[in-house]
This record gives structure tokens, sequence and C-alpha cells, in this order.
């Protein structure tokens, strides 16, 4: 039987980092985004919003390869950071988050919209006429009244990045400690033929999922009916 070892602790210590991190960036980066997306339908909008979804309909291998090649010596971000002394981030846990939060982003940025469009302008337009500033309107209003929104977008994000591949393995390949994810191992063991490893991995993985996916459906049948 097959029991965890130094390797897959590793992978696994790296792999929560990953989604931890991954998914408190996203929270704040996809918010505002979300907030203005619901405000309208202008072109602009639409064009950000295609923008943010691309990596539901993009190989992976693609944001992966084209981000090895900013970030990497020869790119443009890469290159800069070696000319101030830094290491560029091809290859580094820096790297692969990055990767991760562009690669995420629909899985925040979505939730959160719809969310924010089933609030309506209503109770934040309330609030302002009580003399309630953007702070005061967003911690006493709008988060409280879509916070399911908030659960659903953590939990999917956190998902979601627990099993990346493609655009980690190119960006980042599979150095154990640094950019070794579970997904990675997995596929490590894969090709070395071990499969009682890969299949205890897969397993976990693949249960993790699915009370991932129960997770969020309960919360949108609660909001649901909340709704009626």
């Amino acid at each position: 039987m097959f029991s965890l070892g130094p390797a897959e602790w590793q992978a696994i210590s790296v792999t929560f980092r990953l989604c931890l991190y991954t998914t408190l960036i996203l929270l704040v980066l996809a918010t505002p985004i979300a907030w203005w997306l619901a405000q309208g339908r202008s072109t602009a909008r639409i064009v950000v919003q295609a923008i943010v979804a691309l990596p539901l309909v993009l190989p992976p291998t693609v944001l992966g390869f084209y981000l090895l090649v900013v970030l990497g010596p020869r790119g443009v971000v890469g290159e800069t950071l070696e000319r101030i002394g830094l290491h560029h981030l091809a290859f580094t846990f820096e790297g692969i988050l990055i990767a991760s939060v562009l690669y995420s982003m629909p899985f925040a940025v979505q939730p959160l919209t719809e969310a924010f469009n089933n609030l309506g302008r209503r109770p934040v337009e309330v609030a302002s006429s009580l003399g309630a500033g953007f702070a005061d309107r967003f911690f006493s209003v709008i988060f409280p009244l879509t916070r399911g929104g908030f659960v659903v977008a953590a939990t999917l994000t956190f998902a979601h990045t627990l099993g990346e591949f493609g655009v980690i393995l190119m960006l980042g390949g599979s150095i154990p400690g640094e950019t070794k994810v579970l997904s990675v191992l997995i596929y490590d063991h894969a090709e070395a033929m071990n499969y009682d490893a890969a299949h205890s991995l897969s397993l976990m993985l693949l249960i993790f999922a699915f009370v991932t996916l129960f997770v969020v459906y309960s919360i949108n049948r609660r909001l649901a009916v909340a709704r009626l």
C-alpha cells in the first residue's frame, strides 16, 4: 500500500502554498474588476470580460509558453530583473504564482461579477444616500449581501489552482520544493510507471474536487432559495 513520503509531503506543501497565495491575491484583484464589470455593458467591459475568460478556452501550454518567454532570462521582465541584480522568474515559485493568478482569474472574477449583478444598485444607492463612503458601503452592505459569491470564488480558485498542470509545467518545470506541485508529481509517478503512487494522489485530488463542487453547488442552491 502506498504511503506518503518526503517527496509527496514536499509537493503537498508547495501546492497548498500556491493555492492559498493565489486565492488571496485573486480575491483582492478580482473584487474591483468584478465590481467594474457589473456596473455596465460597454464595449470596454466586454473586451475585459473576454480577456479575463481567455484561460477558460486557451490551452494552458500556450499561456505557459508566453509567460516563459516574458518572465524567462531573455524576456522583457526576466531580462530587466537580471539587469538590476535579481533573478528571472522562470522555474521559480514566484513565477508559477504569477501564472496561477492569471490562469485562475476567471474562476474568481466570474462568480463575483454574478454576485454583484444579483445585488443590484438599490442597496448601494440607499447606503450612499445615507452618507456612507465607499469603504463603509462595501463592508457594511456589499460584502454581507454577496458573501456567498466570495465563498464560491475562493473555493473555485483554490480548487482550480490545485489541479493546474500545463501552465505550471511549462513555466516552472519540476523542481522539488520549488515548483513541483501535486499534479506534476502525479505525472512524474505515471511516467516512471509508479502507478500505485499516481493512483493514490489522483484519488485524493478527485475526492477533493468532488467535495469542492458539492460545496459550491450547495451554496448556489441556498442562495437561489434565499432570493425567492
